[in-house]
């Protein structure tokens, strides 16, 4: 039992470190840079911008921003990593790049998009797809977690509020989708095989 508290505290390191670098860059943004890095993130077709692709998770628009995106990213982030840390490794990445390239590609010109609930969805979006794909136990319980847990933030997907990036929420779920693709592995289901494509 020890050995699995052990486990699944060290599955929360990347997470919380992850955390930690974003609630960094924004109390510095706030206390020593008066906002400026806010004008960092994702500016759509911007070829000088591009590098905001990956900036873009690091930086918020105020405490409010952040708050609301903490808890999402700890416990979506926590269930990505449970089963393998390198898995929050990939999904984060993979998200990041393509959720980012989405967002640079396609959304509304003039723009600039930061924060990172792109992330957040980009997890709830492995987490549910894997289940998908895989057709584990364990994947369908992550999932059923997730989604019970998140499922309600699906309307984020949406264009409902102005000034909220849904085209980062979009293109996030999207990346998570696409990497659980490739991660997850068709199991037998409830005793029959299951096909592979």
């Amino acid at each position: 039992m020890g050995l699995l508290v052990t486990e699944l505290k060290a599955r929360s390191l990347p997470v919380g470190g992850f955390v930690a670098v974003i609630w960094l860059a924004e109390l510095v943004d706030l206390f020593f840079l008066r906002g400026s890095l806010d004008y960092l993130g994702i500016r759509p077709r911007d070829l000088g911008w591009l590098w905001g692709i990956v900036l873009a998770p690091f930086l918020h628009g105020g405490m409010a921003h952040l708050i609301a995106n903490t808890v999402p990213l700890l416990v979506l982030g926590w269930l990505v990593a449970v089963r393998r840390r390198v898995d929050f490794f990939l999904v984060t990445a993979v998200v990041t790049l393509l959720g980012g390239l989405g967002v640079w590609l396609l959304a509304r010109p003039g723009t600039i998009h930061l924060g990172a609930s792109g992330v957040v969805f980009g997890y709830l979006g492995y987490l549910l797809l894997r289940a998908w794909f895989e057709r584990s136990g364990t994947a369908m319980l992550i999932a059923l977690i997730a989604g019970f847990l998140y499922g309600g933030a699906l309307w984020g997907l949406l264009p409902t509020q102005p000034g909220i990036s849904w085209e980062g929420h979009l293109f996030g779920f999207a990346g998570g989708a696409t990497t659980a693709r490739f991660v997850g592995r068709r199991q037998p289901l409830f005793g029959r095989t299951a096909y592979t494509v």
